[in-house]
């Protein structure tokens, strides 16, 4: 079992926080008593503090069924460690086993302690004032003393030693003082490897940016539930400055701006106010989520089912228009692949549609993951060479599978021969006209066109259309003319 803990141990400190000031700690657990009544779980609570401690940036020395001469030797040799390292340092003092109380003073008692009479406490066990004196004479600014004690009175037939539980101490300035329960009162040895009181403060060291003062609070709640209210940890504290085991995560003023304004977007669920938080927002911690949201109420809104999606939550507004079968089919289409393709195939296709605004940002945030995933950015192909003059009501020249002899001007009222995503239904697309299907007129086409003549839209070129790639290189030589 030894190994296993030091092996435990030293896992742990490979994995160790950085802190500023100084952490020793000196955890005793006490439970093979010799005379009195042994007790099961003092020495896995020390284990389970121990390591807790150390997570939190300690420097722990444990000690286990420790007689009166190794205890009263650690407690020495921990006030020294804790007045070599400063102002600044933390110490802590953990205690699990049995402890009496005798004439008002607490004492916590080695393994081997033995007693007849109640004059010989002070010869046979540790003064816990004891301590508290050393860590006083550090004058370090914070100091912590915990004790899991007063389980039961192993002296109970001893005259003038039927006193229940500890006494209660006062807390020198810059000290936290702990126990497992109140003054006067019998804390429980616990039905498991851990006392309830351990078991609870071991889970919550792990919270960051838990101040000392609200971990207890935590803590007693916890022992009271799993007690049912038949033990309640007790605390009082002197300390000057703030302690939390596990520092809390900095968050700057706009990270804390971001959050509020995107808790009031979600609130919301209108998409409207989750594209405009996109826009205004790009590579917000909340992004994907966001992104995933905006996906949720657009899939809502395209099935019809707005209404019953959410019951408390608003309608979304009115698209500037009433969008047909095809648009749907279109958007939903690419909302499901989120491919840049069948995003960029529906802007060919409604440039200004219900979900233009959607499927822009959405293709946006698509370039901008790509770009961030590769290692370096490809070079743009060559843009295919505009050969000769193309009119929107004149021929285009041979070459072109399906194109070439008619006008663009024809083409606008042709019928698609490609799907415009792939698995697009045949029912959306076929036997189509393009200028219905895809809003085609010849303004739009032109705008359309005019972005091949970028290198952005050079990339595009080779993807499929509905009359195919070449119809693409058709629009650039038509757009370099000036779209005449």
């Amino acid at each position: 079992m030894a190994r296993a803990f030091l092996a435990a141990l030293l896992a742990i400190l490979a994995a160790l926080p950085a802190f500023a000031e100084s952490r020793i700690a000196l955890v005793i657990g006490n439970g093979a008593y010799r005379s009195v009544s042994a007790l099961d779980n003092p020495e896995a609570d020390a284990g389970l503090i121990a390591q807790a401690l150390m997570r939190s940036g300690f420097e722990v020395t444990l000690v286990t069924d420790a007689d009166q001469s190794r205890l009263m030797h650690s407690i020495a040799e921990f006030g020294s460690k804790l007045r070599a390292a400063g102002e600044d340092a933390t110490g802590l003092f953990y205690y699990a086993g049995h402890g009496v109380q005798s004439f008002g003073s607490n004492y916590l008692l080695p393994v081997d302690a033995s007693l007849t009479d109640a004059a010989d406490l002070s010869l046979v066990a540790i003064d816990a004032e004891a301590v508290l004196r050393q860590m006083a004479s550090a004058r370090n600014r914070t100091n912590i003393v915990i004790l899991d004690a007063c389980r039961d009175n192993p002296f109970e037939k001893v005259p003038d030693m039927n006193d229940n539980g500890l006494a209660e101490m006062k807390a020198p300035t810059g000290t936290f003082l702990a126990y497992a329960t109140a003054p006067g009162s019998v804390a429980l040895d616990g039905t498991g490897v851990n006392s309830p009181f351990s078991a609870a403060l071991a889970k919550r060291m792990t919270e960051p940016g838990l101040m000392i003062e609200q971990l207890f609070k935590g803590v007693r709640v916890d022992v009271m539930e799993i007690s049912g209210g038949a033990q309640v940890p007790w605390d009082t504290s002197s300390l000057t400055r703030d302690f939390a085991f596990v520092p809390g995560v900095v968050r700057t003023a706009a990270e804390i701006a971001d959050d509020q304004l995107w808790n009031s977007v979600l609130a919301s669920r209108d998409p409207v106010q989750v594209l405009l938080y996109l826009r205004g927002n790009p590579g917000s911690a909340h992004e994907a989520e966001a992104h995933a949201l905006l996906a949720e109420l657009m899939s809502t809104e395209i099935s019809g089912t707005a209404g019953t999606a959410v019951a408390a939550a608003p309608a979304p507004k009115t698209p500037a228009h009433n969008p047909d079968e095809s648009e749907r089919a279109m958007i939903e289409a690419a909302r499901r692949s989120g491919s840049l393709d069948d995003y960029e195939a529906y802007l060919d296709a409604y440039p200004a549609g219900a979900y233009a605004e959607l499927a822009t940002i959405e293709a946006m945030a698509i370039r901008d993951r790509t770009a961030a995933a590769a290692p370096a950015p490809a070079p743009a192909p060559a843009a295919p060479a505009v050969s000769e003059h193309i009119a929107f009501d004149a021929p285009i020249p041979g070459g072109i599978e399906g194109v070439s002899g008619q006008s663009i001007a024809q083409l606008i009222a042709g019928s698609p021969r490609f799907p415009p995503i792939e698995g697009l239904p045949d029912v959306v697309w076929k036997d189509k006209t393009c200028a219905s299907c895809h809003e085609w007129t010849r303004e739009r086409l032109c705008t359309q066109a005019n972005t091949y003549l970028a290198d952005a839209g050079a990339r595009s070129l080779h993807k499929q259309h509905p009359y195919g790639g070449g119809f693409k290189q058709t629009l650039r030589s038509w757009a370099s003319g000036g779209c005449e």
